[in-house]
C-alpha cells in the first residue's frame, strides 16, 4: 500500500476533503494507495471550530460519502510524515511554498503543488469542485502507472 500525502495549512478544510475523497475514490477502483493529510501550521487554525471543516463534510455529503475520520482532529505535519509518503500534495503553491520551504525546506521540490486557494479567497463551493477535479486527475494518473 502506497501513501498519498495531502498538505494544507490547518489540516481542517482542503486537505482534510482531498485526503476523504482520494480515499472514498481509491477504495471504489481498488487502487492500492492510502491518503492522509496534514497542517504545515496547524497553530494558525485557532478559529476552527472542532475536528472537521463544516464545508468539507457538507460537500462529502452532497457527493453521497461520509468522512471516514471525521472525528480526527487536525494534525501537524513532521519530517516522518513526509518521508513515509509515495507522493506528497499542497494544496496551495503560493500559501504552502513558503511554509515548506521554511519548516522542510529539502522537501519543497519533492511536493506536487496545486492552486486551490482557502475560504478567505474562494467560495467553498469553488475549492472543493477544484479539488473533485484534481483527485478524478490524479486517481487516473495513479491508476495507469
Amino acid at each position: 500500500m502506497k501513501t498519498l500525502l495531502f498538505l494544507c495549512t490547518g489540516n481542517y478544510y482542503r486537505s482534510r476533503y482531498a485526503e476523504e475523497l482520494f480515499n472514498h475514490g481509491a477504495a471504489r477502483i481498488q487502487l492500492t494507495w492510502r491518503a492522509q493529510s496534514r497542517g504545515l501550521a496547524v497553530e494558525r487554525g485557532v478559529n476552527n471550530v472542532g475536528p472537521l471543516s463544516p464545508f468539507a463534510l457538507e460537500a462529502l455529503k452532497d457527493r453521497g460519502l461520509v468522512a471516514r475520520a471525521g472525528d480526527r482532529f487536525p494534525q501537524q505535519c513532521t519530517a516522518l510524515d513526509l518521508e513515509a509518503a509515495s507522493h506528497i500534495v499542497a494544496l496551495y503553491e503560493l500559501e504552502h511554498r513558503p511554509l515548506i520551504r521554511q519548516r522542510f525546506s529539502v522537501w519543497e521540490s519533492h511536493v506536487e503543488y496545486w492552486h486551490v486557494a482557502d475560504v478567505e479567497i474562494v467560495p467553498p463551493k469553488v475549492a472543493l469542485t477544484a479539488i473533485d477535479r484534481q483527485i478524478d486527475v490524479l486517481l487516473s494518473r495513479l491508476r495507469s502507472s
